[in-house]
């Protein structure tokens, strides 16, 4: 909106991705790569309303994130959820599903006859851990979740915009990098305008 030369409260904006942002996230996952076939999963607590929410989160090991789910549990049946959601809707069958020492992980991969492929141990789940921080500032930016409804209407958009613009600076020349935020404001404005229009 600043780009037009617009000025809008954050209520407007809320009003706009709870309008728009799944649309939006829709339409950039289905022209976005397949990931790669090394996964991390982890969990983050939050509080909304008071009570402890939990965070599922799934990325792959290029960064990229895969799926967002908000739970009030903790559980064998929470990881579950997350791990049928990303094994529906990914497109490719991972080879190694790194996790953290939650009991949860092995139990719900023991059910879905997958246990074979989870990695548990030391630092290797570091790549989950450190995604957590682009969902820490968003919620400080919300000034706290509302629900568990709302919280995950806007995870699940932010992931994909995040996807899109997140660029691994250190690893690619400034020239490339130019280059990279063209090619993404251009996907960005293919998916928003057709919206508009």
């Amino acid at each position: 909106m600043s780009e037009r030369g617009v000025d809008v409260s954050y209520e407007t904006l809320r009003q706009w991705i709870d309008k728009f942002g799944y649309v939006y996230a829709k339409r950039l996952r289905a022209k976005s790569e397949r990931p790669s076939n090394v996964w991390h999963l982890d969990e983050v607590f939050t509080k909304i309303n008071g009570k402890k929410v939990y965070i599922w989160r799934a990325v792959d090991d290029e960064g990229t994130v895969l799926d967002v789910l908000v739970q009030s549990r903790k559980n064998r049946r929470a990881a579950l959820g997350l791990l049928r959601k990303l094994l529906k809707k990914q497109g490719v069958r991972p080879e190694r599903i790194v996790t953290d020492k939650l009991t949860s992980y092995g139990a719900a991969l023991h059910h879905l006859g997958q246990q074979h492929l989870q990695d548990v141990g030391g630092r290797k789940n570091n790549r989950a851990e450190c995604s957590h921080v682009p969902i820490r500032r968003r919620e400080r930016k919300a000034q706290k979740f509302r629900s568990i409804k709302s919280a995950q209407r806007l995870l699940s958009a932010h992931s994909q915009i995040y996807n899109l613009f997140n660029f691994r600076r250190h690893l690619i020349s400034r020239s490339s990098l130019r280059k990279f935020r063209h090619q993404a404001q251009n996907q960005w404005d293919i998916v928003t305008a057709s919206v508009c229009a």
